[in-house]
């Protein structure tokens, strides 16, 4: 079995800009543009942005980001799992590294918005205590997408 570390790490790395670019391409293929709500490199480079990056045996196999609104809750972006490292649970270490984060930076609430071809993220976080709830920030409803949160505190 792979063992996966997870820690922050900056963003701008050649093989983090391989799995945002296939994260790219996978959404492209499921939805069109007006439906893909990807925040680029720059926005992962913000302050108020927690970027985290899961290894196997030292490589690259996945990331994710938690974005703070500023009004107490967080949205999860550009999570993201190689396709040769599916079926090690990357998704749900990195999920609980963030919620983890989450709860140190006081934070009420952590948001997403994903799509609905995905059932296998769809999955993780319902199981993880995700609950739907209406578009939020800047989104606005769209038959393709699924808004999710999970107040922070609560046990699943």
């Amino acid at each position: 079995m792979t063992e996966i570390s997870i820690a922050e790490e900056p963003p701008r790395q050649p093989a983090i800009l391989r799995l945002l670019e296939l994260s790219d391409a996978y959404a492209a293929s499921l939805y069109p543009a007006e439906s893909n709500h990807m925040v680029d490199l720059s926005t992962l480079e913000r302050p108020g942005v927690s970027f985290f990056v899961a290894r196997g045996n030292g490589e690259i196999v996945g990331c994710c980001a938690l974005v703070d609104a500023g009004d107490g809750t967080a949205e999860i972006k550009r999570m993201f799992v190689d396709p040769q490292a599916r079926g090690l649970k990357v998704g749900k270490q990195l999920l609980a590294v963030l919620e983890a984060k989450a709860e140190r930076l006081g934070l009420t609430a952590i948001r997403l918005e994903t799509g609905i071809y995905q059932p296998e993220a769809i999955g993780l976080y319902r199981s993880s205590g995700y609950v739907e709830r209406p578009p939020f920030g800047g989104y606005l409803p769209d038959p393709l997408s699924l808004f999710l949160e999970k107040a922070l505190g609560q046990t699943v």
